[in-house]
């Protein structure tokens, strides 16, 4: 009994960093000796929420150098070329997402105790049951998180039960019966102490919100089986949708940044890591929604920059690798295009824009010039001032090494935001926007959606992610309407399905100067990993949740790649062999995408091995047999 008190007074006082040392006291007054009945599941619940925003040690080698690359929401080679770290993965799998799980388990236990135990009276008597099924919820996002990034998992390992691994499908299972089942028990009307909602980071104890993210959960979960098991991904999704869903901005399910060395630092903080853009996201965010640069960058400063609708850039064959389906690669854009997102400026900052509201000054440069060299000889030099680009996944070799915009990414690519960067935003979770393309890909789908239409939702998506980035909602009727491609061939207006054709561009010759005419090919779609089409209403909704959901979810929008292959990302770059990639060759571009080509899970640490090998033995079997980043889980694409 004296190790049990010891473990809850040590997580009540972790749990309580946010509140001062007298509000503790109010409630043990002698917290050295804190009993099971005086250690409060709050405490607990709390803990394992703020310890799930990743201090800056695991949200770099995590969130950033893994979720982040697969998602493609910025440029890292590491984990995008099926590179992995021992070291990483046995961090997050052993001390952090195992520990937070502990943590919510602990909560759901010491409610249970207290309710078992006869003493709870009054407000407590109705406040308590409601934390017990708060702590499942968030146990249940917990567990998912831990599935969808290793593919199996031991359900009852933080239960009191010998852990034995379950499939994804059979976890899948519990989490949506734990969601519904938890969901449903909680009394919406009770009404939390100004001193408990200290301890709930999220949503401070207000119930309907715990519901509707409970709901809104389900919906994200169900969907996630759609491609694998249809029938019950739609039975699932229709019974949540009947439910209260997060709709709206209010509703969203976040947790506040604050600056320092824990979990409540920015997941994006560190100042070494560069996000600069990728060129998939370059690729989906350039020329849609028709929205001409003039209106999203008025001032003068810009206009000179600003290029003509009908101009690719210029074209440096020798300094960007050619063994990638990228549509425009070898290319480089020496200033603005002419279209773009509304929400490009809001999430990406020029180079060398100090005047921009979002700059943050961590990697500028004295020079904007950079050279292209052969060897020792320059070829030319580029001005990358206010140069819209993104850089391509990959190994480049010589040629990268002759490139010195490449070589000095983090000052001549655009990159992300400081609003995400300075610790003074918050982590979301879970956003409106989400809801709302959930809906909208059911209704697709042919599901039962509620009375929802496809079109209504997918256009509300649309609006709760303009409003989510501060994007000026006035543009959104011109951009709902437009029927202009991006550089992947997909458009914004819901019913313009025609797929696109190749178009004739300008250019310029990065190294002569001279000007020329050039076929723009998009990708065939055929060749994609979706495999059906480049401008159907799925790969509309994707590429427009794809974008909602930067840049705190890039496990979704990892997961939407895996489950669906949208939206499009290039096939890595190289010019040498990838080791971690052996289907990866110069000319595998030509005969189209394949799930070996995209990172698909985080290998279990060699701990797990070390100390259960029946156990690893067990998971390894029901992920099919081998413990390798390129392996499918269950939901995801399989060929």
């Amino acid at each position: 009994m004296k190790k049990l008190n010891l473990l809850i007074y040590m997580l009540c006082l972790s749990a309580v960093g946010i509140v001062s040392c007298s509000d503790f006291d109010d409630i043990n007054e002698d917290p050295k000796a804190a009993s099971q009945d005086q250690a409060q599941p709050y405490y607990a619940l709390n803990k394992a929420i703020i310890d799930a925003q990743q201090s800056p040690d695991e949200a770099e080698r995590v969130f950033v150098y893994q979720w982040k690359s697969a998602a493609r929401q910025h440029q890292m080679s590491f984990f995008a070329t099926g590179s992995y770290s021992d070291d990483f993965n046995n961090n997050y799998h052993n001390t952090r997402i195992t520990s937070w799980i502990k943590s919510a388990t602990l909560a759901i236990t010491l409610s249970d105790a207290q309710i078992k135990g006869g003493k709870l009276s009054g407000h407590s008597a109705e406040f308590i049951p409601n934390v017990k099924e708060v702590s499942r919820i968030w146990r249940a996002y917990l567990m998912s998180e831990y599935v969808d990034n290793f593919g199996v998992m031991p359900i009852d390992a933080f239960q009191g039960e010998v852990p034995e691994f379950k499939s994804c499908q059979d976890v899948y299972y519990f989490l949506l019966d734990e969601l519904k089942d938890a969901s449903s028990k909680i009394d919406v009307n009770i009404v939390p102490t100004d001193f408990e909602k200290k301890f709930d980071s999220a949503y401070k104890f207000e119930f309907a919100k715990w519901v509707k993210y409970a709901n809104s959960m389900r919906l994200r979960l169900a969907m996630r089986m759609s491609e694998v098991d249809p029938q019950k991904a739609q039975s699932e999704f229709e019974a949540a949708a009947k439910e209260s869903l997060i709709s709206s901005s209010a509703d969203i399910f976040k947790v506040a940044e604050k600056d320092g060395w824990d979990a409540l630092t920015g997941v994006m903080s560190r100042q070494w890591n560069d996000q600069v853009l990728s060129e998939a996201m370059c690729n989906i965010l350039t020329n849609l929604g028709g929205v001409s640069t003039e209106k999203l960058l008025p001032e003068d400063r810009y206009q000179s920059y600003v290029k003509d609708e009908k101009y690719l850039g210029l074209y440096i064959p020798d300094h960007l690798s050619a063994n990638t389906d990228d549509p425009y690669k070898q290319f480089f854009m020496d200033g603005i295009p002419a279209k773009l997102d509304p929400r490009a400026f809001k999430m990406f900052f020029l180079p060398y824009d100090r005047d921009a509201s979002n700059f943050i000054d961590w990697f500028i440069e004295d020079k904007s010039v950079w050279e292209l060299k052969n060897g020792a000889t320059v070829v030319t030099s580029i001005d990358t001032k206010y140069c819209w680009n993104g850089v391509a996944n990959g190994f480049n070799g010589t040629k990268q090494s002759n490139n010195e915009i490449i070589k000095n990414r983090w000052t001549n690519y655009p990159a992300m935001g400081k609003q995400y960067r300075q610790s003074t935003n918050s982590r979301v979770f879970f956003g409106d926007w989400e809801t709302w393309f959930l809906l909208a890909e059911a209704s697709v789908r042919g599901w039962n959606t509620n009375g929802v239409a496809a079109k209504t939702a997918y256009e509300k998506g649309i609006e709760a992610s303009f409003v989510y980035h501060g994007a000026n909602t006035g543009l959104l009727t011109e951009y709902l309407a437009s029927v202009d491609y991006n550089r992947v061939g997909t458009s914004v207006n819901f019913d313009h399905l025609v797929e696109p054709s190749d178009v004739e561009m300008d250019y310029v010759n990065g190294y002569t100067k001279e000007a020329g005419k050039f076929t723009y090919k998009y990708p065939v779609a055929s060749k994609t990993l979706y495999g059906k089409a480049l401008n159907d209403r799925i790969c509309k909704i994707i590429t427009q949740k794809y974008i909602a959901q930067m840049p705190y979810l890039p496990l979704e929008a990892w997961s939407d790649h895996r489950r669906l292959g949208l939206p499009f990302f290039e096939i890595i770059s190289a010019e040498d062999p990838i080791a971690t990639m052996p289907d990866w060759n110069r000319d595998v571009y030509k005969t189209g995408q394949k799930v070996s080509l995209y990172p698909q899970r985080m290998r279990f640490p060699t701990s797990l091995k070390n100390a259960d090998p029946s156990g690893y033995d067990k998971a390894i079997t029901l992920l099919g047999g081998t413990d390798g980043t390129l392996t499918p889980i269950w939901w995801a694409k399989k060929q």
